[in-house]
C-alpha cells in the first residue's frame, strides 16, 4: 500500500470518531504493544493488520503471531501508516467490537472487579483497566455516561490490557451492584469521605488471615466471619468521576465507603492512582487468604 489518500486509509483514520466506531462496530489499535496483545489475546477480533516493512522486521513476534492464526498482514509505506494514525509507530490494527455484558462478567464468579462510574477521562479509564489487569482483577465494568472504552486514547492507555480481561460497558450502577451481591461479592466504594481507612483494612486483613489460618486452617472462612468490610473477600470496587467522585446516594449503595489516607500535604490522589492502590490492596489480601 503506497497511497496515503486512498479510501481504505481514510476509512481507518475515520475510526478516531466515536460515531464511526459505533456505526461500523470497529475500533483502532495503535502501536506495537497494543497490536501485539490484540493479535495474541484477541485474534478473533482483528479485522485488518497494517505494518511498514521496517516495523514488520522490527516486530517479528507480531507477524509470526498473526501468521499462526491466519491473519493477513498488509504491508504499507510509512506515509500510509502516518495517514492512518498519528500514533501508529509503524503498526496499526482494526478490530471488531466484542460486546461484554455485566451479567456475563458476574456470571463468571469473579473475585475482584473494578467498576468505573461516570469516569470520563480517557487516560484515567485506560490506566485503571491496565492497573486492574496488573493486580490480577477478573474484569472491569464502565457505567453508561463513562468514556467510550474504544476511544483511541483509552485503548493506548491500557497498553494491551483491554485484551486481557473482560470489560463491560454501558452498565447501570444499581443493577450491577445488585448482580454483584447476588454473586457473593462485597461492594466497596472508594471515596475521600469514607468511614474506613484503606491502610487499616489492609492491616486488619493480614492479622485476620494469619490468625484464621493458624487457628482454623481456613483463612477465607476467617475473613468471611469478620464483621464489616474485609479486603480478602470477593470484591467489587466502585470508582467515581474524576471531578465529582460519587454522589451521596451512590455511596449509600455500597456496603462500605473506603478512603485512602493522605499522609503528606497532597490534596488528593489521581483517580487512576487511587484505584491502583485499592485494587492491589484487595489482590494482596485475597492472595494471602488462599495460600
Amino acid at each position: 500500500m503506497t497511497n496515503p489518500k486512498s479510501d481504505r486509509v481514510r476509512a481507518v483514520r475515520a475510526l478516531a470518531q466515536a460515531s464511526v466506531r459505533a456505526r461500523r462496530g470497529q475500533f483502532l489499535v495503535e502501536g506495537p504493544q497494543g497490536v501485539r496483545e490484540a493479535v495474541r489475546f484477541a485474534p478473533e477480533q482483528v479485522r485488518d493488520l497494517y505494518l511498514t516493512v521496517d516495523a514488520a522486521q522490527r516486530y517479528p513476534e507480531i507477524t509470526d503471531a498473526a501468521e499462526s492464526v491466519s491473519l493477513h498482514t498488509h504491508l504499507a509505506a510509512p506515509e500510509v501508516l502516518a495517514a492512518m494514525s498519528d500514533d501508529a509507530q509503524g503498526v496499526v490494527a482494526v478490530l471488531r467490537h466484542r460486546a461484554v455484558g455485566t451479567d456475563e462478567v458476574i456470571a463468571a464468579r469473579p473475585q475482584l472487579v473494578a467498576l468505573l462510574h461516570h469516569v470520563r477521562d480517557p487516560g484515567n479509564a485506560g490506566t485503571v483497566i491496565r492497573a486492574a489487569d496488573a493486580a490480577g482483577a477478573d474484569a472491569c465494568v464502565l457505567t453508561h455516561g463513562s468514556v467510550d472504552v474504544h476511544n483511541p486514547k483509552v485503548v493506548r492507555s491500557t497498553v494491551g490490557s483491554l485484551f486481557h480481561l473482560p470489560t463491560a460497558t454501558g452498565a447501570d450502577l444499581a443493577e450491577t451492584i445488585a448482580l454483584a451481591r447476588e454473586a457473593g461479592l462485597q461492594v466497596l466504594a472508594a471515596d475521600g469521605s469514607g468511614d474506613h481507612d484503606l491502610d487499616q483494612l489492609a492491616d486488619a486483613a493480614e492479622v485476620t488471615v494469619a490468625g484464621g489460618a493458624a487457628q482454623a486452617g481456613d483463612a477465607t472462612g476467617a475473613a468471611d466471619s469478620t464483621e464489616g468490610p474485609h479486603l480478602a473477600r470477593p470484591t467489587l470496587w466502585i470508582f467515581g468521576n474524576e471531578a465529582h467522585g460519587l454522589a451521596g446516594h451512590e455511596r449509600d449503595l455500597a456496603d462500605a465507603v473506603v478512603r485512602i489516607p493522605i499522609h503528606g500535604h497532597a490534596e488528593s490522589l489521581n483517580l487512576a492512582m487511587a484505584a491502583t492502590l485499592c485494587l492491589y490492596a484487595s489482590a494482596r489480601a485475597q492472595r494471602h487468604a488462599h495460600r
